[in-house]
Formats: C-alpha cells, structure tokens, sequence
C-alpha cells in the first residue's frame, strides 16, 4: 500500500518549504494568502535500516532504493491549501481542502513555531503570532467538519438505523468516505461513552465530542514546529507541547532542510535526509551566504536538535503513529530473490498486527487463496497464516497456487 500523508496548517507556516524540502519540488512560495491553490502531490521516503547487511548479500531494490544501508521507501505527501475560519463552512479552499484532507491516512499539522504569522496567517513580527492558538484553531476546523457531515446526514442516519442497519454500520458508512474504518467509530463511541445511547438520542455537545474523537483516531496527526531556528521559538515549543502533551511536537526547519538538499543536488555537500551531519565536498565553490548558510545549520540547527526534523517527522508519521512494519518477501528463501534473481527487491509496509495473510494479498490476490504457510528466513521458522508479521521480517511464503512473492 502506498501511504499518503496530507501537510495542513494555516498560510505561511512553511508548509510549502516543508513539502518542497521532503520531494524536492519546485512548488511556489510565497507569502500571499493562499499560494497553495491546489493540492500539490510528491514523493517522499519513510526511511527504515535495511536488512541486507544482517543477511551478508547486496539487496537490488525494485520500488525502492538503498544507500549507506538505509532503505528509502517512496510515500505520497500532499501539500494543501492553507486553512481560514470556518474553512468548514466552505469558505476559502475549505472544501477542497477537506475533501482531499480526506483521503490522506495521517496528516503533519505544520506551525510556525516563530509566532510570526497572525490569527489570519498573515506574517508578522516575530513573537507577536500564538502558534499555540494557531494549531487549535485549525483542529477546530476538522472537527466542525466532521461534525458536520454527522448533523447534516441525521435524517438519513436515523432512516437507516430504524430500517435495520447497526448503528455502527451506519455510522460507519457515513463517513468511510473521508477514511474512517469500522474500528474508528467502535473506538470512538466508546471514549465518548456512547456505546449504548441510540442515534437518535445524541444531543450537539455529544456530536461534537464524538466528531472530535472520531477525527483523531482516523486522522493520525503530528504537530510539526516548523522555524524552530528563529530566536523565542523555542518558547513556543515547549508551550505546545505542554499544551498537546498527547500530540507527538517535532522542532522543524524546513528553511534548513531545503538548504541542504540542494546544495547536495549540487553536489556541494554529502547528505542524507535525517541525517545529524553533514560533509561539505567543495568548499571552494561556496559562495559567502552559502557558507553561512550551512554553518548556520550546523551550528544552530544540528548542533541544538540534531536534525532539521523534516525527515525525521515524516519517519515518525509512518513507523509511530501509522504504526507499520517494514516486511521484505522473497520467492527463493537461498538467495533471498524474486524470480529475476533480483536480491532483496521488494519492501511493503503493513500495519501492526498485519498477518502473513495480508502480506500475501498484498503481494498477489492468487497467492493468498492458496496459502499454505510461510517461513521467517532470519530464524528459519515455519510460520502459519495467521503469525503477525515483525518489523523487518524477511519472509518467504509458499502457497498451493505457485504463486511467486516477486
């Protein structure tokens, strides 16, 4: 499957900076309101240790690549137009905005953790701006929009209840539009202690509790603050995460990053997104302000968080919150190769508890009917349909179909 992770926040946040750094896009910045009119879709890597090393071959990847032992595994990141006050409403882009929100399984709310921006997203002096307020008047907005598509469907929930249909089912069908599971809204009726309340008994304040929780669990979401490097943000950073302690807050700076990844374009340093360093290759080609530049990362940037945070909160959006696993299959468990003889080609991420089951319709529909069982190729295991796979298994599956895994 391939993971697709939605950049929201107001305008002017660095949310463009942020998306063009983690793709290498040349979308436009701009302070103007609005520079995003439209989604704009990348490729990004989730970043994971690849299993060659341990096993002593050279991997040949096919959907992915290596480097330095590292295994760069393509996600799809959506850069969307920044949000205004009752955006859920339809005002601004709010509607295309939320329809394509919709669709993203986990989403980088981005903060310009500076205060340099107004309640409208307007720049500002540095400091004058909450990012606090900002973050909550954004989550403010998907709320109300879910709560909306909840209020605005209640006649024809309430029609489908009395025809039959479980109130989960119908909640469910309501919104599996926007990516919400069954599960979702079991867990959501349970926090919110609606479990046993009929439909047709919610009051508004409940919905709106309901839409709330709702919203959270089938949109994972991590708080990136975004221009850490400006003088007083590192107030606003821990303000935040005092304030979202359930939320995970990683201190960014897509400035920095988008830096460094273009002037290793230009093969003036050696660097690795996410990487806590640096090399500079030619030093003689830098110009003043690109020597400054970098030092200032460095120093600054490196030398105080490590990173840049821009690789490091897409890695944690994939591995943490969307909580998947890195499964390597091969077809011929003594070469650990597809049927081309290619080494280590392929890469799925799956879910937590993902079973060799799913790994198998993941590789091919044919093969899951006739699965037999499959093997752990690091501790030589049979293993049954049913095993949760492990982060970083290597597995070999054999099924009554023939069915190669590559």
């Amino acid at each position: 499957m391939v993971i697709r992770i939605g950049i929201i926040g107001k305008t002017n946040t660095g949310k463009t900076t942020f998306f063009n750094s983690a793709t290498l896009a040349s979308t436009e910045i701009s302070t103007y309101p609005f520079t995003t009119k439209k989604p704009q879709n990348g490729t990004a890597q989730a970043i994971t240790l690849c299993v060659h090393m341990e096993f002593n071959v050279q991997c040949e990847p096919n959907h992915s690549k290596c480097v330095d032992g590292w295994r760069y595994i393509p996600i799809e990141l959506i850069d969307l137009p920044g949000l205004i006050k009752d955006a859920w409403k339809g005002k601004g882009l709010g509607n295309q905005f939320l329809s394509i929100a919709a669709q993203s399984d986990a989403l980088l709310h981005v903060v310009d953790c500076s205060g340099s921006i107004d309640a409208t997203g307007k720049i500002s002096e540095p400091g004058s701006g909450d990012p606090v307020s900002d973050f909550a008047d954004i989550e403010e907005e998907l709320v109300m929009w879910y709560q909306k598509i909840l209020e605005g469907n209640r006649d024809k929930l309430s029609k489908n209840i009395r025809d039959g249909v479980e109130q989960v089912d119908a909640l469910t069908e309501l919104y599996q539009g926007i990516g919400v599971k069954k599960s979702h809204v079991i867990q959501a009726l349970k926090t919110t202690g609606l479990e046993e309340t009929a439909f047709d008994d919610f009051e508004m304040g409940q919905t709106k509790e309901f839409a709330k929780i709702l919203r959270k669990i089938s949109k994972p979401t991590l708080i990136v603050a975004n221009k850490i490097d400006v003088p007083g943000a590192d107030e606003n950073f821990n303000r935040l995460r005092e304030r979202y302690n359930e939320v995970i807050t990683v201190p960014a700076s897509a400035d920095s990053e988008l830096t460094l990844r273009r002037a290793e374009q230009q093969d003036l340093i050696k660097y690795s997104p996410g990487s806590e360093q640096f090399d500079v290759i030619k030093p003689e080609d830098l110009n003043e302000k690109q020597s400054n530049a970098l030092n200032f990362i460095k120093q600054d940037i490196m030398g105080e968080y490590m990173r840049t945070g821009v690789q490091f909160a897409i890695n944690v959006t994939v591995f943490k919150l969307l909580k998947m696993n890195a499964i390597f299959p091969v077809a011929d468990e003594t070469n650990l190769s597809d049927k081309k003889g290619r080494v280590l080609p392929d890469l799925f991420l799956l879910k937590d508890g993902a079973t060799v089951k799913n790994l198998a319709n993941e590789i091919h529909t044919d093969l899951s009917k006739g699965l037999l069982h499959a093997k752990d190729l690091r501790y030589n295991l049979r293993l049954p349909t049913h095993y949760q796979l492990r982060d970083r298994d290597v597995i070999s599956l054999v099924s009554a179909t023939k069915k190669s895994t590559g």
